[in-house]
């Protein structure tokens, strides 16, 4: 594919197989990518170009923010780095993010002015691939998902046009960004509704108790716990030098009282097993995780799992990961409480699914040599059934099966009808895919 007119008609760099830097322009969180060039760009207008390029030569269009999308890795077309565009601007409590910033940097950038905004928990993770797929995080039971608080939006179509779109202007567009993904665009700019955060506090717990007998005071626990409370719960192997194998729960408060947040969490400090490791005020921006990049001389072994909502947290689904993490020792299970926020907002209002989700649940074994791949792959299956939906964000497929397990059929019917009327043809289809058909 000759690139030379894409070269002309932008002003950032353009790099392709064999230029210098090319390395690290195919560079993702994921891996490493093989398009056919790299786009830097520098501005609106090289967005627009780009597009422009990409529907003209019918070649498939990648976008970058953060780099965390296992979208990266697939190989051809034209990837858009959208780094650069990362500017910050806080209006009150209305926050206008360029759609190449990432969350710490947000994070960072709002902590002076006392307000924060519902993101995911990785520092790097782009902010317009996060909100527009939803976006779980720390303060999901208080504030929503990340695209709840999503307000407006700058996009670049497919025809390379820049629209601004809001519930009045266009508001079937504007509900398909709030959790329908990059299908429609390229946000250039997200606009966001800010919330006050005046302390928070971060609880590390460990625990050794065993989890049929734990998880479910943790369950009861979340169960009339104050909004400002959410939870996470993760057990890991010991094959990660980074990560802590054994049990973990980690707890975000939104508050300035570490007693206060031991009081909510005051079932689960009463276990025998259950030793606090750590409980104080922190900065938003500090419990937002550091992910190392890509080392190519030791790749992450595949994911055989996957993740999903669940209504309930009950004793069958316990007892399967359980199992689960029994019968497959290089496995992980990770939980974290939703309801509150995430629940008032009524199924159909977003594209987002299972709003009934107490729960959300991601269970897998890794790919290491002597892996069961079939039995790991069918206990996850098993366990996928007692859920309502998948989160998209979370998974590291890139099958086209799993829009059909995100996405009902009534919201599945309204997403192509707006896929239908701003990209007809398809050019943004590295993604859960809607299709216009």
């Amino acid at each position: 594919m000759s690139t030379e007119l894409l070269s002309e008609s932008v002003a950032g760099a353009v790099v392709r197989p064999g230029d210098p830097g090319w390395d690290d322009s195919r560079l993702f969180h994921t891996g490493i990518g093989e398009p056919d060039a790299v786009v830097h760009a520098a501005s609106v207008a090289d967005v627009q170009a780009a597009v422009r390029y990409a529907a003209a030569h019918d070649l498939p269009l990648s976008i970058r923010g953060g780099g965390h999308s296992a979208w990266g890795t697939v190989p051809g077309g034209v990837l858009v780095d959208l780094a650069a565009l990362s500017d910050i601007e806080v209006d009150g409590t209305r926050v206008h993010v360029g759609g190449g910033a990432v969350w710490g940097a947000v994070a960072e950038a709002l902590a002076p002015h006392g307000i924060a905004l519902s993101s995911g928990d990785t520092a790097s993770v782009g902010v317009g691939g996060l909100a527009l797929g939803g976006g779980i995080g720390w303060m999901v039971r208080s504030w929503g998902l990340a695209s709840d608080q999503l307000v407006g939006a700058q996009l670049v179509t497919a025809t390379g046009e820049v629209v601004e779109v809001d519930d009045e202007t266009h508001p079937d567009l504007m509900w398909a960004l709030r959790g329908g993904g990059g299908n429609f665009g390229v946000a250039t700019r997200l606009d966001f509704e800010a919330h006050p955060l005046p302390a928070l506090v971060h609880v590390e717990l460990t625990a050794s108790v065993a989890p049929r007998d734990l998880l479910p005071v943790l369950r009861e626990t979340l169960a009339d716990a104050p909004r400002e409370l959410t939870v996470t719960y993760m057990d890991v192997p010991p094959m990660d030098p980074s990560a802590a194998p054994g049990a973990r729960i980690v707890a975000c408060w939104i508050g300035g009282d570490p007693d206060d947040a031991r009081r909510a969490l005051a079932p689960l400090l009463a276990l025998d097993g259950v030793t606090e490791v750590s409980c104080g005020v922190k900065r938003y921006r500090d419990v937002l995780a550091e992910m190392p990049g890509y080392d190519p001389a030791r790749p992450v072994p595949g994911f055989i799992g996957g993740n999903t909502l669940a209504p309930i947290l009950d004793d069958g689904l316990i007892d399967g990961l359980a199992r689960f993490r029994e019968r497959f020792p290089a496995s992980v299970v990770f939980l974290r409480s939703l309801g509150g926020a995430y629940g008032d907002v009524a199924q159909g209002a977003t594209p987002f699914p299972a709003r009934d989700a107490t729960w959300f649940v991601m269970a897998g074994a890794f790919d290491v040599p002597g892996a069961d791949r079939d039995g790991a792959a069918a206990a996850w299956q098993a366990l996928e059934a007692r859920g309502a939906g998948v989160y998209g964000n979370f998974t590291v497929s890139t099958s086209p099966d799993v829009v059909a397990k995100m996405f009902d059929a009534e919201t599945t019917a309204r997403l192509v009808e707006v896929k239908r009327t701003w990209d007809p043809d398809n050019l943004f289809r590295r993604n859960h895919n809607i299709v216009p058909a």
